[in-house]
């Protein structure tokens, strides 16, 4: 067999496996597709009831009346509350695929590590989603609802806008929803060897600035809202330092165990 033969048949060989994870990439990407389209079809039916929900903060706050100018607002309102929905109606359906697809290029190990990560993803950023909904929105709205009233002789009221007001939501949910999952990604960085505790705890000055940063960015511009994301952050960051700790012990613990039974 000549050099050139021999060439082709690597070449075929390395394009095999590659074109079997590009079918497995693209049934994955159906799959996910297939799961956000029904969601959404069906989060379309519900959307005013998802939207009664979320503008109930806004009501306990004492205000009673959205208004749209734009004729079409209203509309889209609903295209984008049923889209918002159904991403976190989605949200398992789309992990499990992702967990199929890069599970087979794992040791068992690796599998053992990065499950629990999987796991708590959703958990951890409905946690972040419920503190944005049920705290820190009634505060920020009661604070920013309070400068209506009479302003040197001139009624100032608050007329929100029904497309306004599910960007202010959607803002909050998702802002905090993805902040409550820094514990993990740090979690995750540290477990693959791309930082160390000991890194992290030089670094706390700068993960304040970027705390009060991530805050200003995902959140209305006040002090309210940007307090009410920025300090669950830092406190977030301490916690996934401690969590560290608590696993280096842990696996040092293993480790003096191992060589203890040697």
């Amino acid at each position: 067999m000549s050099e050139t033969d021999d060439i082709h048949d690597e070449v075929d060989e390395s394009a095999a496996p590659l074109l079997d994870h590009l079918l497995e990439l693209r049934k994955r990407l159906l799959i996910s597709l297939v799961a956000l389209g029904i969601a959404f079809l069906l989060c379309l039916h519900f959307s005013r009831s998802i939207f009664a929900f979320l503008v109930q903060p806004l009501l306990r706050a004492g205000q009673g009346r959205l208004i749209y100018t734009d004729i079409f607002e209203a509309f889209f309102v609903d295209i984008k509350v049923a889209f918002f929905a159904a991403i976190m109606l989605a949200f398992p359906i789309v992990a499990m695929q992702i967990w199929r697809f890069i599970a087979p290029g794992l040791y068992s190990n690796e599998k053992r590590a990065f499950l629990p990560f999987l796991v708590m993803t959703p958990l951890l950023f409905l946690a972040g989603a419920s503190m944005a909904y049920y705290v820190a929105m009634p505060i920020a709205l009661h604070f920013l609802l309070g400068y209506q009233g009479n302003i040197g002789g001139v009624q100032q009221t608050a007329l929100p806008a029904v497309g306004n007001y599910l960007n202010f939501v959607t803002k909050f949910i998702f802002g905090f929803g993805v902040a409550f999952l820094l514990p993990l990604v740090l979690l995750l960085l540290e477990r693959a060897g791309f930082v160390t505790r000991q890194q992290l705890v030089a670094g706390r000055r700068y993960a304040i600035v970027a705390s009060v940063a991530i805050a200003a960015v995902l959140t209305p511009p006040d002090i309210v809202s940007q307090l009410l994301l920025g300090v669950p952050l830092i406190l977030l960051y301490e916690m996934a330092l401690l969590a560290m700790l608590f696993g280096e012990k842990r696996r040092k613990k293993e480790t003096d165990l191992v060589v203890a039974e040697d």
